[in-house]
């Protein structure tokens, strides 16, 4: 069975569609359905944005969700698995030349 995609959707899209569901003559259903979502999404996007500051949006339990820190996240685990890849390495060519050296 296929695992459903999750769509990341940019923090402007998000306030967009909750700007445009807000103007009158426009419902979050319409909207949602002019965009492709489910009405739910842009009722949680407002419910959103409406309790929590604009650092806190991007945020959950302390962790910064945001594009760039999602970035340097991605660089310093590449970073580590590099970094552990060569200290394997260097145990075992530590324990080749221990063992020429008996």
């Amino acid at each position: 069975m296929a695992k459903k995609q999750r769509h990341a959707y940019t923090e402007e899209f998000r306030r967009e569609a909750v700007r445009r569901s807000d103007q009158s003559g426009n419902t979050a259903a319409s909207v949602a359905k002019e965009l492709g979502l489910h009405p739910y999404q842009i009722y949680n996007w407002r419910r959103q944005f409406s309790r929590l500051s604009e650092k806190q949006f991007n945020s959950l339990s302390g962790v910064d969700y945001s594009q760039q820190e999602s970035e340097e996240v991605r660089r310093l685990k590449r970073e580590l698995h590099a970094a552990r890849k060569e200290n394997e390495f260097l145990k075992k060519a530590a324990a080749y030349f221990a063992k020429l050296q008996e």
